[in-house]
């Protein structure tokens, strides 16, 4: 990047930096897939230059230092010499590094040890084993911010805004993310179990971990009008502006027309591959985003050859939705107010901080927020998102929570989940009549059909076998009535 803010020269070094070299992303670590906070480029090493910056005002305030830190040191002597047990020291230290990082109630700011540093930069490096989840501390609670797709967490039906309470059992609402995380990941083939809440109602799933592929792009041209192109991004890594620039030249030697780029369930991912992509679809010396730190006027970035030579000009939309952070919203700010590309969908995530990632003297690392990112005219979309052009919801049934195989539903019961269950069967247009969150004889019925339809055991009772089956027709439903891409093609199609 060649653009420097016009500040001071230690403002610009700060900038540079922090901004060039950060990562914008929804969450601290993903259950399954996670990207790094920086990219190697032919710059001096960000991590190294920043902690040297850090060192340097460690010195300049050094007096002021002590002072603030004297009662940690006491404390630290107290319990080490009097608590009734023996006390690891390595112990005391990293429950005081993790304090102080929890103390700012940032949800993207935490101390990373080694272990977690290192799991960081293996997870954007090509493959990893866990659900394939995006998640961030939410309060109690542990947030879905995006499934991954074709992961197992997405094969279990969860769903952004979904919500962990327990993980095989035990509450998360004293874990760290880092501890949870630790808990739900595992090798390949074994089970978590987690216990959800969806829109207040609680549910009980059962996945399998996987060893999930980091991809960052899809590509195929519309089953029924080959002119249009059809580009899903689903992460923001070291290679996907190779992998956008390669999806747009493919669909064009095959003929495409008319584009639909995708970031629906996109939790975000590195700064400079969201500027690549961005700068693909705007024009030279317009702006992309801008970025603000503690003290500091808005530095703009604009489109520039320095961030690749590949411009698109074809009509497009872009696709969004709740899913849809960090990254993702700065790509669509600039397609939007500096392309002019409409955006489809639904409003996104609203994750407007950039963060970055310093080393600390041993081998842990400080993972925290520097400043925020505006779009291309300004807006500070945190805890807001970006507004659609064109507002499109999915199909209410696409909602619905899963029904889990390990419990028995049948005749006479009443409960929530029976409500759940005979709105799935709704669904799937098999009749329950006025049902509501009772097991009625019309429930049973529908059931019969389904099981006859799909060779199961024809017995009216929904577990094991039966539940996966109707999981699995809701989720092939829903895959088949996309009606945000619809809306897309039916856009591009009236141009």
């Amino acid at each position: 990047m060649e653009q420097e803010p016009s500040h001071d020269k230690k403002a610009k070094k700060v900038s540079l930096l922090i901004y060039i070299c950060s990562m914008i992303t929804v969450l601290i670590i993903g259950v399954g897939g996670t990207v790094l906070f920086f990219e190697t480029t032919d710059q001096p090493s960000p991590a190294t230059e920043e902690a040297a910056l850090v060192q340097d005002s460690a010195e300049e305030t050094k007096p002021e230092l002590e002072a603030d830190l004297q009662q940690v040191s006491e404390l630290y002597s107290v319990l080490l010499a009097n608590y009734f047990e023996e006390v690891d020291p390595a112990v005391l230290v990293e429950g005081a590094l993790e304090g102080m990082a929890d103390a700012l109630g940032d949800p993207y700011t935490e101390y990373l040890d080694a272990g977690q540093s290192t799991s960081l930069q293996q997870d954007t490096q090509g493959e990893f084993e866990g659900i394939g989840a995006e998640v961030m501390k939410e309060g109690e609670f542990v947030l879905i911010v995006s499934p991954i797709e074709g992961s197992p967490a997405e094969e279990a039906g969860l769903q952004a805004n979904d919500l962990i309470k327990e993980i095989d059992d035990e509450p998360v609402a004293e874990l760290s993310l880092q501890e949870a995380v630790a808990i739900i990941r595992g090798p390949k083939d074994s089970e978590v179990e987690l216990l959800m809440q969806r829109a207040g109602e609680e549910f009980t799933v059962t996945i399998t971990r996987d060893s999930i592929p980091v991809e960052s792009v899809n590509y195929n041209l519309d089953e029924n009008d080959p002119s249009i192109g059809y580009v899903q991004i689903t992460n923001f890594n070291s290679p996907t502006y190779d992998e956008v620039v390669n999806a747009i030249n493919d669909l064009n030697d095959q003929g495409a027309e008319k584009f639909i780029f995708d970031v629906r369930g996109n939790p975000g991912g590195l700064l400079n591959s969201a500027l690549q992509i961005s700068n693909i679809f705007v024009e030279d010396g317009q702006p992309l985003m801008q970025s603000q730190g503690r003290g500091e006027e808005p530095y703009v970035y604009v489109a520039d050859e320095s961030l690749g030579s590949v411009k698109f000009n074809k009509p497009a939309v872009l696709l969004i939705n709740e899913g849809s952070a960090s990254a993702s919203e700065i790509l669509a700010g600039a397609v939007s107010e500096s392309a002019s590309i409409p955006l489809i969908g639904q409003t996104t995530f609203g994750k407007g901080t950039i963060q970055n990632v310093a080393p600390l003297s041993g081998e842990g690392e400080i993972k925290y927020t520097t400043g925020k990112w505006l779009t291309a005219e300004g807006e500070w979309i945190n805890e807001k998102g970006i507004v659609p052009d064109i507002e499109s919801a999915m199909p209410e049934y696409q909602s619905l929570l899963i029904i889990n195989s390990e419990q028995t539903y049948q005749l006479g019961d009443v409960s929530q989940e029976v409500a759940n269950l005979n709105a799935v069967l709704k669904a799937l247009e098999f009749k329950t009549g006025e049902s509501g969150n009772v097991f009625t004889e019309n429930t049973k019925t529908a059931v019969e059909d389904f099981q006859s339809e799909n060779d199961l055991e024809v017995n009216g009772i929904v577990t094991g076998a039966t539940a996966n089956a109707l999981v699995e027709a809701l989720r092939t439903l829903i895959e088949e009535n996309d009606t945000q891409y619809q809306e897309a093609v039916n856009y591009l199609q009236d141009q």
